[in-house]
């Protein structure tokens, strides 16, 4: 079995109902992160917590000082584990996920966190591209409607037309139920 870890991207208070950038039924993928969180700290397995927060002060959200830059309580980290700050969708661009990953011995990795159609995307794509086997557990992800000329595109669709597209090339998509089954068997 691949050694693995668990990455939490961006499960931050401005997704969540009162924040700045709300996103579809964040609580429930939120609810679904936790167990795979679960799963890692009952195994004693490494998990990194990512923490987006923009340099730019006009940010739309994630601004610094803020409370909607705090990752949220339902994931909150514990005072051992790793916290990983980034300026970039991308959770590996000027960051030190990569190396923190290899220098343990890390080859798969299990992606969850917000959002689908932009960290997911862009963290899967890069975690292949530097050669790890990676993982997204789908329902523990989540995006918002997106507009594009002038279309409004529901986030369910927007969220399954990403896993769609990471699933054909990149990563393997499972549920949470579905990870679960395999990695306790």
């Amino acid at each position: 079995m691949d050694k693995m870890a668990l990455i939490l991207v961006d499960i931050q208070n401005d997704y969540f109902p009162g924040g700045k950038m709300t996103l579809h039924e964040t609580e429930k993928a939120a609810k679904n992160a936790r167990v795979i969180l679960d799963y890692f700290r009952e195994n004693n397995l490494p998990l990194f917590h990512i923490q987006h927060i923009f340099e730019d002060n006009q940010a739309p959200f994630f601004t610094a000082g803020t409370e909607g830059v705090h990752i949220h309580q339902s994931v909150a980290p514990l005072e051992n584990e790793t916290v990983i700050v980034k300026h970039f969708p991308n959770s590996f661009l000027h960051t030190s996920l990569e190396a923190e990953l290899k220098s343990i011995g890390i080859e798969h990795v299990i992606i969850v966190g917000m959002m689908s159609h932009m960290c997911i995307d862009a963290t899967s794509r890069a975690a292949v591209d530097l050669g790890f086997k990676c993982t997204v557990i789908e329902d523990a992800c989540t995006c918002p409607d997106i507009t594009f000329n002038n279309q409004t595109i529901d986030a369910k669709n927007v969220h399954y037309a990403f896993m769609g597209a990471l699933g054909s090339l990149y990563a393997t998509i499972k549920t949470t139920d579905d990870f679960l089954v395999k990695a306790t068997n």
